[in-house]
């Protein structure tokens, strides 16, 4: 468990590093999308395209390290109606559900990246489209880890008190 939760606090802290260049990037070329389309009536080709997967890969990986310090939605909205021993109760029950969940997801999202790359559709660069998909099962994957290890460490609590 130990390794895990330092694994899990370096991944965290590459995330956090991930959305800020990711974040700084989409700024940047949207910006020069708009200067070059304004004063120069013209664009970079590729610049929509890479604004939209950036937009994608910063919303999945916020949404991992929003799992990872318990703020994802599925955790702070019924989980603050409950009080009392029986929130404990609560939690366990929905880290499992969250981490089926994601399983679930995790596994359409792989399907969905097989089927891009048997489309063979591009992004930019002609890079194939499932390249910066790829982050759609990754994050899901990550996220499916880290509500597990809330349940395990939620049950644990139970066996505890």
């Amino acid at each position: 468990m130990d390794l895990w939760n330092q694994i899990d606090e370096k991944l965290g802290r590459v995330e956090q590093v991930l959305i800020a260049l990711f974040l700084s990037a989409m700024i940047l070329v949207a910006f020069l999308q708009i200067v070059l389309r304004n004063f120069f009536s013209t664009g970079i080709s590729w610049g929509d395209s890479l604004v939209r997967y950036l937009v994608v890969w910063v919303g999945f990986i916020g949404a991992a390290l929003a799992a990872r310090e318990g703020k994802h939605i599925s955790i702070e909205v019924a989980s603050r109606w409950v009080t009392g021993p029986g929130r404990h109760y609560f939690q366990v029950f929905s880290s499992i559900v969250s981490a089926a969940v994601c399983g679930c997801l995790t596994y359409a999202a792989a399907k969905f990246i097989v089927f891009e790359a048997q489309m063979e559709t591009t992004a930019f660069f002609n890079l194939p489209a499932w390249i910066p998909e790829i982050i759609i099962p990754v994050t899901f994957g990550i996220m499916t880890l880290r509500f597990a290890l809330h349940f395990i460490n939620e049950l644990s609590q139970l066996h505890l008190e």
